[in-house]
């Protein structure tokens, strides 16, 4: 029996996430305005995300949550983390026991620090709570281009099931059972890219950037090992792989915040004119919280949350880099 898939969320990678299960089953899709709803159904089309995609043709959008998620086997949260809840809460009527939820977010909470997947444990008891998270770019997705994920979850029989509803033939998707890190990866990754594109604005260099993606690397990987996570996960697709996309692409919106603060724009105004949620800016709260609750040294997130929150400017950040102590390469700084 195919699973019926209900996503709720009509962004760029919600929409790419759709248009991929739709491939594989019975999907409906939720966005907030009715124009992007009609564009879906009628045209096929999510323009103001995915210029110039074509998405599958049986894919059904809809504007109200019930009617998306009512019969749905599976559902996939593809909001930003600073709506989850209140989503999922809005939501959680209408869908069935036992169905398992898979986020998309990249993201942390703020205020509670907490993962999407602890969200969903704590507002649907019973549920199966998973993520979907790689490197991936949803407009290179979207045209056909081969990419790869992770589907995460405790339960991987559960995680066996959802891999083929995700997978078509040029997304490949591998399972994994440490949810932690492919969580936290996926969230701590938008810090250090907001990093690289501070150099890139600021013409730092590309042996600069290479240094800021493996010692943010190490950074994370410090805190997720403290938080329960398993430091061979930021080895794969959730860790290193969606890092260095994220830290690279001109696609990447963390990046493109990083890249105008380097550039001398203030974040207000950089953050006024973006259509999507960058989300490493919220994240970079959290981080410092659980750094300071973990008692973890995080110099470049430190350096990240500086500039966003205090004033620092982008040479501020990288001059503090560069005196910050150095020792062996396996200690913290």
């Amino acid at each position: 029996m195919k699973l019926k898939v209900g996503l709720l969320g009509g962004g760029s990678w919600g929409t790419a996430v759709a248009s991929l299960t739709a491939q594989n089953c019975s999907t409906k899709i939720w966005a907030r305005r009715q124009q992007t709803v009609d564009k879906i159904n009628n045209n096929h089309k999510n323009e103001v995300y995915l210029p110039g995609a074509t998405l599958t043709k049986s894919l059904k959008a809809f504007y109200t949550i019930p009617d998306t998620v009512q019969d749905a086997d599976v559902v996939v949260m593809g909001v930003p983390a600073q709506s989850f809840r209140q989503v999922l809460q809005d939501a959680r009527p209408h869908i069935r026991p036992w169905v398992p939820i898979v986020s998309l977010s990249k993201g942390l909470e703020t205020g509670t620090n907490m993962r999407m997947t602890e969200i969903i444990e704590a507002e649907m008891e019973g549920h199966p709570a998973g993520v979907l998270t790689g490197p991936n770019l949803a407009k290179e997705i979207i045209a056909g281009q081969a990419a790869a994920s992770v589907i995460a979850m405790v339960d991987d029989t559960i995680a066996d099931r959802l891999q083929k509803v995700f997978r078509t033939g040029l997304f490949r998707v591998y399972t994994n059972t440490d949810v932690i890190s492919c969580e936290l990866g996926g969230a701590l990754k938008n810090i250090i890219a907001i990093a690289c594109g501070m150099g890139d604005g600021a013409e730092a260099g590309e042996n600069t950037k290479a240094m800021i993606i493996t010692r943010g690397l190490a950074e994370l990987t410090r805190l997720d090992v403290v938080m329960g996570g398993q430091p061979t996960t930021f080895a794969g697709l959730a860790g290193m792989g969606d890092l260095v996309a994220t830290c690279s692409s001109t696609q990447s919106r963390n990046r493109y915040v990083g890249y105008n603060l380097g550039k001398g724009r203030k974040i207000d105004e950089i953050i006024a004119e973006m259509s999507e949620v960058a989300e490493g800016v919220k994240t970079a709260k959290v981080v410092m919280e659980l750094a300071e609750k973990y008692k973890v040294e995080m110099p470049i997130a430190r350096s990240v949350y500086k500039v966003l929150y205090e004033g620092d400017t982008v040479f501020d950040a990288y001059r503090g880099l560069l005196k910050s102590a150095v020792g062996s390469e396996a200690e913290p700084g």
